[in-house]
């Protein structure tokens, strides 16, 4: 059995200073053995973090679109941020890719999709996240278990880190795999286990997307 951590965030994202090497050496720290690598619009921290690290690594993408994010599993090439959620998430399976919906039903933060779209997308949807670390309401993940047992989809659980002791807080145990088929096998056999992170940790991304911001100034 392996510990993926389905939903990390690396410096390529504008709200996070975890180098690729900090990531490394917590996810050694912790036994955390296979990481998807999923910045804001990006596939670019995620292809080297392939390249470098000694433990499996999923290429993701968190990708913000018209009605809010959407993670792309398993992807080559990126996708363009700012078009229609169908239209991201017909680009994600058109490369072979797996539709992940992070954080659903988090009405607290505004990149969270909304309900009514939700539903037009289950032709698309692979994955519903069921645990996010920084969820600050218990019953926001019991809602999104019981979306996913009712449309038969497949749960994941990520830290969402920024940074890297957030690392490990969310994870599936699952069996080992291969590839995105395999993956996909496993990850329903998967136990979703993990805990909140602190409170203050969305406002730390926060000071560190302002603090870039005032850089480039």
């Amino acid at each position: 059995m392996i510990k993926a951590d389905l939903h990390i965030h690396t410096v390529y994202s504008d709200d996070s200073n975890a180098s690729l090497e900090r990531i490394i050496a917590r996810c050694l720290e912790v036994g955390i053995n296979c990481i998807a690598i999923t910045d804001h619009n990006t596939i670019a921290g995620a292809l080297e973090m392939k390249r470098i690290a000694p433990f499996q690594v999923i290429v993701g993408d968190e990708i913000h679109t018209s009605a809010g994010e959407i993670i792309g599993y398993f992807l080559a090439e990126e996708i363009p941020k700012g078009l229609a959620a169908e239209e991201t998430a017909r680009l994600i399976k058109e490369q072979g890719g797996l539709v992940g919906i992070p954080h659903p039903f988090d009405r607290l933060r505004r990149s969270t999709i909304h309900r009514q779209t939700l539903e037009e997308l289950l032709p698309y949807i692979d994955i519903i996240e069921v645990l996010n670390s920084r969820l600050l309401l218990r019953r926001q993940s019991i809602m999104a278990e019981r979306f996913a047992q009712a449309h038969g989809l497949l749960a994941s659980a990520g830290s969402d880190a920024h940074r890297p002791g957030e690392i490990g807080s969310a994870y599936v145990e699952m069996p080992e795999f291969n590839d995105r088929d395999q993956f996909l096998s496993a990850l329903a056999q998967g136990r979703v286990m993990g805990r909140g992170a602190a409170l203050w940790a969305p406002l730390w991304s926060t000071w560190v997307k302002l603090e870039r911001a005032l850089k480039r100034r």
